[in-house]
């Protein structure tokens, strides 16, 4: 079964950058669609990015779309997201999860999830 780590939360002021991490063991994420999640406080959970198990397709919420970039490392049982331009309301746990498809809905794909790490970002 794959377990999936995150690493890379942290506090950063607005405007900067933060890449995330999710590195997986016990299998390899290349036949999954993997997917980036976050839950702001008061909020439901929200799909934010994904990446094909390809890499070739790449999904983004409206929010963070332009400033967010996913990407993954087959060879390194890896996938990033890049958090560019980072904003307030980008302040959120964010996970990252191992599933079917990219699409609308697609937690609803994730099979595997991860424990997502806390990104703070003042003003």
């Amino acid at each position: 079964q794959v377990q999936l780590v995150e690493s890379g939360g942290g506090s950063v002021q607005a405007g900067g950058s933060l890449r995330l991490s999710c590195a997986a063991s016990g299998g390899t994420i290349s036949p999954y669609a993997m997917g980036w999640f976050r839950q702001a406080p008061g909020k439901e959970r929200e799909g934010v990015s994904c990446i094909s198990s390809s890499g070739f397709s790449t999904y983004y919420s409206d929010s963070v779309k332009g400033r967010f970039n996913v990407s993954r490392d087959n060879a390194k049982n890896t996938v990033f997201l890049q958090m560019g331009d980072v904003k307030p309301g980008d302040t959120a746990v964010y996970s990252c999860a191992a599933g079917t498809y990219c699409a609308s809905d697609y937690a609803l794909a994730m099979k595997y999830w991860g424990k997502g790490p806390l990104v703070t970002v003042s003003s």
